[in-house]
């Protein structure tokens, strides 16, 4: 599986952190859990960090279409 990437935040006056994907935007954090997501950032591989935070990322059990059992015949 590749490594995400394509990733950055950007940290706000108000503290809110927003994520961007490829420069399309993929969540907003505030609060606590903008401080969790920083802390976690600063001490782990930010792009996976991110890709997490966001749900942007397989976790290699994802089933395709043609698997689902409906579709198979």
């Amino acid at each position: 599986m590749p490594k995400p990437q394509g990733f950055t935040y950007e940290v706000h006056s108000d503290r809110t952190v927003r994520i961007t994907h490829r420069g399309r935007a993929a969540g907003t954090l505030r609060g606590a859990r903008a401080d969790k997501f920083l802390a976690e950032v600063e001490s782990g591989d930010a792009q996976l960090v991110m890709a997490r935070w966001t749900g942007s990322y397989k976790f290699g059990n994802e089933r395709t279409a043609r698997d689902h059992p409906r579709n198979r015949r």
